[in-house]
């Protein structure tokens, strides 16, 4: 095989013009920020105050007109700020690297630039498998947000959805309890001389935690549920002898389920070894009126009862007497929010990017975001999300250790 038309290492075959793309260094980056088009869909990657910061590093940012409306920029707030307010969708796909909240559409695919890089959540019940297929067939380089760690081994934009949504389950649910919403018209707490609300939440982590505190600190008595010790250990050192907590022992599961005036679901199952749900007998048993919100509707469900639930499906239903909030993404609630947290993380990610030179430079040198890659110029690289698609992964190892 000549030298020139590619390289032959370790048993596998990498074609010439990949060598010549990833052997692309560039530290000035080109990123495009597309309006979403999920409906209801609000956040965005970036905020004005972000953009600012990366076009004074030199970085050239086009933001879709009207795209953060939904946060409440206008597009004068993002040229303000340095970006390039372009007016077609076609236009901002032309960027070498697209920061969108949820995967693309088919059709969004099709305006990508071959061999260009997506960063994105992949919810899977959203994730469209022919958007996937395309991506593959332009050879598209895919990380995903939820996938990628820090020097810790901390998933940050996953533990900062999770903080999010666990205080605004809290919200929620006072809301949905309240008269004004249909509700049972009792006060999420306590009162001196009236029992206070039981609130039982399974899943002792971020998302867990950030709604045990909410609860204990409006005057609810809390139960919260896991499988790990070790997070059950944790959360009852942060909040206090005040919490009860237990692993999901069958008999104190239900006699919880059954007094609970609120339930909330915060299992996390992205990468995990096990997937515990709650069976539909377990809601069947609690009282009319009851609540229940499952955070990981994204995921597949906490609750038989949510399991498998798309997005066109109702948000809020009624099934066994107990009223069901099943938003797919409660953190759209406070979108504005929400784009703050990401633009902190989002940041100094891509200056370290540019510092890099290449997604290749960057996978190479930081392990945590390595593991965010789910596809490489077109090669599936991570078990989980090709497991989904049905679909063998490659090692990305492979391709990076070969340069």
């Amino acid at each position: 095989m000549e030298a020139n038309e590619g390289r032959q290492e370790q048993g596998f075959y990498i074609p010439r013009e990949l060598l010549k793309e990833i052997g692309k260094v560039n530290s000035k980056l080109l990123v495009g920020i597309p309006r979403e088009r999920y409906e209801g869909e609000r956040r965005l990657a970036l905020t004005p105050e972000a953009v600012d910061m990366l076009t004074e590093r030199g970085h050239r940012v086009l933001v879709e007109t009207d795209a953060g409306l939904g946060i409440n920029y206008s597009d004068n707030h993002y040229s303000e700020a340095g970006a390039e307010i372009v007016d077609t969708p076609a236009e901002v796909y032309q960027a070498d690297i697209i920061l969108k909240i949820l995967p693309p559409l088919p059709e969004e695919v099709a305006l990508m630039r071959p061999r260009s890089v997506l960063f994105s959540l992949i919810p899977f019940n959203l994730f469209d498998p022919r958007a996937f297929e395309l991506m593959m067939a332009k050879r598209i380089t895919a990380i995903a947000y939820e996938l990628m760690a820090d020097e810790r081994g901390h998933f940050p934009v996953l533990n900062v959805t999770s903080e999010i949504e666990g205080a605004a389950s809290i919200t929620v649910a006072s809301e949905l309890l309240s008269n004004a919403q249909g509700g049972k018209g009792i006060l999420l707490g306590g009162i001196p001389g009236v029992s206070p609300t039981e609130v039982v939440i399974v899943g002792a982590g971020n998302a867990g935690t950030v709604a045990a505190r909410a609860a204990l600190a409006l005057g609810a008595s809390v139960k919260v549920f896991d499988d790990d010790i070790g997070k059950l250990r944790r959360i009852q050192q942060a909040l206090g002898q005040g919490l009860f907590t237990s692993t999901f022992h069958p008999n104190v599961l239900h006699n919880a389920f059954r007094s609970a005036d609120v339930a909330i679901g915060a299992m996390r199952y992205i990468n995990a070894r096990r997937r515990y749900v709650i069976a539909a007998d377990m809601i069947r048993a609690m009282k009319r009126g009851a609540l229940v919100i499952d955070l990981r509707v994204s995921q597949g469900g906490c609750f038989e009862t949510t399991c498998g639930l798309s997005r066109k499906g109702p948000a809020i239903f009624e099934r066994y007497g107990v009223l069901h909030y099943c938003q797919l993404d409660v953190s759209n609630r406070v979108a504005r929010t929400t784009s703050m947290a990401y633009s902190n993380i989002f940041v100094p990610m891509l200056f370290s990017l540019g510092d890099a030179g290449s997604v290749q430079g960057m996978a190479k040198s930081d392990r945590g975001f390595r593991g965010g890659v789910y596809m490489y110029y077109g090669k599936a690289v991570n078990s989980y999300v090709s497991n989904h698609f049905n679909l063998p992964s490659s090692d990305l190892d492979l391709y990076l250790s070969a340069f």
